[in-house]
């Protein structure tokens, strides 16, 4: 155990940040330089049932699945059974989106670094049986293109579905039993799990809505598991985040994720740069490669300093989470390492005049709508889920500040925090939004 490290006074802080920031549950775990992993929690499975969070209760991890599903390709690329440079097509000849050069094209790597450019918010249930991958990816034919593969950056869901689809093929394992074999048993992980009827052999959160409510859906469909259906307790999920710090423990080779193998065309806001599955940044100069997941009511963050030795998972169900995982991080990564996490984005002092006129218009892409309007010259952003989506996530207006001719930031009425939005527009013309990670083309 770490010695200077009080558990008793993070149960206390995470219980009050949680209060403050309107959490529901919230569970913490942490390592640093390889001592004991140290784990507390705080508040309830559900507000329902006022059930309990300990430090054994599993969450959703979302996204973060995706180092996950990364990291079994790359087990098959260590084994000599397909390369990062590997087209998709010659893994799995079924494989096609609306594009046939692209189709054609798209590798691995692409898929691994979210430059694919297929427009990959594809949330379609496929059913619960064990041909739901094979299935997705057959639905992924009427998928378009943002641009050409390797052209740009733009997060896609579906190019990890994809991705795991190769996993099925190569191991002649259903996704989720090769999960079990490839990581979840290797590292004799306990308490982690992708089917709801394995969750229930545990006591689980349920996520909670913007307005403090139980969510009415638990998750998200079978299909989409390897880009994010992975439960697990915090404690497994730092055992994971460390393996990636440990030759050996799963990979010959955990640092080769690290390298950066794209640069983020919006780089305001968490990732500057994408490795292969994880999003990279620096703190005070040392590399930060970390993850974080939204599913439906629930938010979770892994993090890894490789230079101070450092895991960190936070994850919770619901409330101001962005808000509660910086305030949590700040203070815990100051006392674990002395390392200083970057201050929010905040606009600038001075205000920048922009003609924001020429920004005006539906910008649209899978799964998502946004409207920027103007008015008294300043813009305004209305965000709605569409297709599958629409119910599962909220509508969300926002108030947008300039800080460059390009660039501004963005919050929802009701935060207190800031995210980046930057319009560009691309060499064949393309005008598009980038924000949350995504690249959304102007469609009028």
């Amino acid at each position: 155990m770490t010695p200077s490290i009080d558990i008793g006074h993070w149960r206390s802080r995470l219980a009050a940040l949680a209060d403050e920031f309107e959490v529901p549950g919230a569970s913490l775990a942490f390592s640093h330089e390889r001592a004991e992993t140290l784990a507390c929690a705080t508040g309830v499975l559900n507000r329902s049932t006022a059930a309990p969070v300990s430090v054994d209760s599993l969450f959703q991890i979302g996204s973060i699945t995706k180092v996950w599903t990364t990291t079994q390709l790359m087990l098959l690329i260590e084994q000599g059974r397909l390369t990062l440079e590997t087209p998709v097509a010659g893994v799995l000849p079924e494989f096609a989106v609306r594009d046939t050069r692209a189709t054609r094209a798209v590798t691995v790597r692409q898929l691994l670094t979210h430059t694919s450019g297929i427009d990959g918010d594809l949330f379609v249930d496929t059913g619960r049986g064990g041909d739901c991958l094979r299935r997705y990816v057959e639905a992924c034919a009427g998928l378009d293109q943002l641009f050409s593969p390797g052209a740009g950056q733009s997060y896609c869901n579906a190019g990890f579905v994809i991705a795991g689809r190769i996993v099925e093929r190569l191991t002649g394992l259903e996704w989720d039993e090769a999960l079990k074999a490839q990581i979840i048993e290797p590292l004799g992980l306990t308490h982690t799990c992708t089917l709801p009827e394995d969750a229930l052999r545990f006591a689980t959160a349920l996520g909670h809505g913007d307005d403090g409510a139980p969510a009415d859906v638990w998750g998200l469909p079978r299909s989409m598991g390897p880009a994010g259906l992975v439960c697990a307790r915090a404690k497994d999920v730092v055992a994971f985040g460390r393996a990636h710090l440990t030759p050996g423990a799963l990979l010959a080779d955990p640092q080769a994720l690290r390298v950066p193998q794209v640069r983020v065309p919006n780089p305001y806001v968490d990732a500057e740069q994408w490795g292969l599955g994880w999003g990279l940044t620096s703190w005070d100069g040392r590399q930060v490669a970390f993850h974080g997941g939204d599913t439906i009511g629930q938010h979770a963050m892994l993090w890894v300093l490789p230079a101070t030795d450092t895991v960190v998972a936070l994850l919770t169900n619901g409330g101001r989470a962005c808000e509660f995982q910086h305030a949590v991080a700040s203070e815990l990564f100051q006392e674990l390492a002395g390392v200083t996490v970057p201050a929010p984005l905040t606009p600038p002092t001075q205000p920048v005049a922009v003609d924001t006129e020429r920004f005006a218009g539906v910008y649209e892409r899978a799964g998502s709508r946004i409207t920027a309007t103007v008015h008294a010259g300043a813009l305004r952003l209305r965000t709605e889920p569409t297709g599958a989506l629409e119910g599962l996530a909220p509508v969300r207006e926002f108030t947008l500040t300039a800080v460059d001719e390009n660039t501004f930031l963005a919050r929802h009425d009701q935060a207190s925090l800031w995210d980046a939005v930057v319009f560009e527009t691309a060499p064949d013309g393309t005008s598009f939004l980038r924000y949350s990670g995504r690249a959304t083309p102007k469609a009028r």
